[in-house]
């Protein structure tokens, strides 16, 4: 922690010591190749196939086409084993695939579509809690010669008082009435271990024939703790579960990919990358900066996160997921926020990931409480809604697996002809829509977007956020107008900087030009809400 900071500060185009300062810059991944674009998508909300108005694995493969069209390399899924509740997390069988969206055969058939157009697929995960339907629970219960005493954490020698689970919940209600009691996994028992890294196993390889083109290429490992809820319960998981689990697989396939959602919202998941096994974490204090707009917050939280991030590891960089509300209901809307929105999640560092229906402003305001006192999963309904193909919010494939079933859908934001859909956004060279697809295809060609170290460059302006990618070929400046108004911006060459003054600059997009007047930069003009984007290339 620490070195990657050092080494921006010595990435520097002015002369320092014998050096030629214009190839000081490195790749911040120690040259692992991180060229994604990731769409994560609520499966049962996106696509549906068959006509039950429940998204599914084949209506996936059916928009694959639109997935490439906007940019996208990779999908990360939200779980597909078996659960009574809409979200499948809370699992009553990890081993089967909810039929709602298909079986194994249209799984594989989705993956190995995926992979033959070059993309990857992302499965999350979450096996540390299973409901009373589970096999484990129900052989165990009140059963002390059961072969799964020792999966489940109980809290008496009778086995009848099972552990609760996050926020000492012993159940949950589901939005259609269903109540299950749920329990925590013991994970501290050799034999779970077992059984994870045979299930994953299984996922990344279904007919375990040793080839990994019907399987994931990586997994999200929701609510990931060192000490599981804080209880002291199961702690030092690290040492005990993820690193033997990921270690494990890895044996089977280097390539396959862990990105932990760490529990604590307000982490940085530093001791994820270093010490938890994992690939990479999610950037939540650069997402959580990113919604407010305000420039400072951003580039402290984006200085620490990308400039202590170990060599080797990533951030996943997004502005919504599943679990808050949207980012269009956080800006009420407002066009020119969600463009600078947009263009802080896909062009600040790490691998960005675009929640479905962000790149139309789909509105949501899932929050906990919102519907009544006792905790529901229906609360989070609202940021999970059917994904807006149509302008007339009807037609094939529209996912109203929710409709008619309480206060979420009398409320439901999706309203015909008001602009939040794919259908009025598309051929609209000014929509939300195009602006993501046109900032991914700029990402794409560009080096130092993908795999650039993130640097700010500090200006006087309070509104304007200005930074730079670098790799040791390619230097990218990213200036952002955070505010209604029309900015200047001027940036000093004092010695210090990623680009001397007299530096070429070319614009790669948006409208402003920019002039040097001796040591200093200046752009002009820089309309409300907008991006400019500029290679700088040093002049020898």
């Amino acid at each position: 922690m620490g070195y990657q900071r050092q080494l921006l500060t010595l990435a520097l185009c002015s002369a320092l010591l014998s050096l030629d300062a214009c190839q000081q810059r490195k790749v911040s991944n120690g040259g692992v190749p991180a060229d994604e674009v990731i769409y994560h998508v609520f499966q049962r909300s996106f696509y549906d196939s068959d006509g039950d108005s429940h998204g599914d694995l084949a209506g996936i493969t059916e928009k694959l086409d639109y997935l490439q069209e906007l940019g996208v390399t990779a999908i990360l899924l939200t779980p597909l084993y078996e659960s009574v509740y809409y979200h499948n997390y809370f699992a009553s069988d990890f081993e089967k695939i909810d039929s709602r969206y298909g079986n194994m055969e249209t799984y594989r058939a989705l993956v190995k579509e995926i992979h033959r157009r070059g993309m990857k697929i992302y499965m999350d995960m979450e096996t540390q809690y299973v409901t009373e339907d589970h096999l484990w629970w129900k052989d165990s219960y009140g059963n002390r010669a059961s072969a799964y005493s020792d999966y489940i954490i109980y809290n008496d020698s009778a086995q009848t008082h099972p552990e609760s689970i996050v926020y000492g919940l012993t159940e949950l209600l589901g939005y259609d009435g269903t109540v299950r009691k749920i329990t925590t996994v013991n994970l501290k028992s050799p034999a779970v271990l077992d059984y994870n890294h045979k299930l994953f196993s299984y996922w990344m390889d279904p007919d375990g024939d040793g080839r990994f083109d019907d399987g994931v290429d990586g997994f999200r490992l929701d609510h990931m703790m060192d000490d599981l809820d804080n209880k002291g319960i199961l702690p030092d998981l690290f040492r005990t579960f993820w690193i033997p689990l990921i270690d494990s697989l890895k044996r089977l396939n280097p390539a396959v990919q862990f990105m932990a959602e760490q529990a604590d919202w307000g982490s940085y998941g530093f001791d994820y990358l270093e010490r938890g096994g994992v690939d990479r974490v999610f950037a939540f204090r650069v997402q959580q900066a990113a919604r407010t707009l305000d420039k400072a917050r951003i580039e402290a939280f984006a200085d620490t996160t990308f400039g202590q991030t170990p060599v080797g590891k990533e951030q996943i960089m997004f502005i919504e997921n599943h679990d808050i509300p949207r980012f269009a209901t956080v800006v009420e809307k407002h066009p020119g926020k969600l463009r600078v929105g947009a263009s802080v999640n896909l062009l600040i560092g790490g691998i960005p990931s675009i929640y479905y229906g962000q790149e139309i402003g789909m509105l949501g305001h899932a929050q906990f409480g919102r519907y009544g006192k006792v905790v529901t999963d229906a609360n989070e309904i609202p940021s999970r809604e059917a994904f807006e193909w149509y302008a007339s919010a009807q037609g094939k494939g529209m996912s109203y697996w929710y409709k008619d079933s309480g206060p979420w859908w009398d409320e439901s934001t999706i309203k015909p002809d008001d602009g939040i859909s794919l259908e009025e956004q598309q051929n609209d060279e000014k929509s939300l829509w195009n602006h993501h697809r046109s900032l991914i295809a700029l990402r794409r060609g560009h080096e130092a977007l993908i795999n650039g170290d993130y640097r700010t460059l500090r200006n006087e302006n309070p509104h304007i956020l200005s930074f730079l990618r670098h790799t040791e070929d390619e230097t990218v400046l990213v200036v952002i107008n955070l505010d209604d108004s029309m900015e200047q911006l001027s940036i000093r060459d004092n010695g210090n900087s990623a680009f001397p003054a007299g530096s070429d600059i070319k614009r790669l997009f948006g409208t402003c030009e920019t002039v040097w007047k001796g040591p200093t930069l200046f752009v002009r003009d820089i309309p409300p809400y907008s991006t400019q984007v500029y290679e700088v290339k040093c002049r020898r």
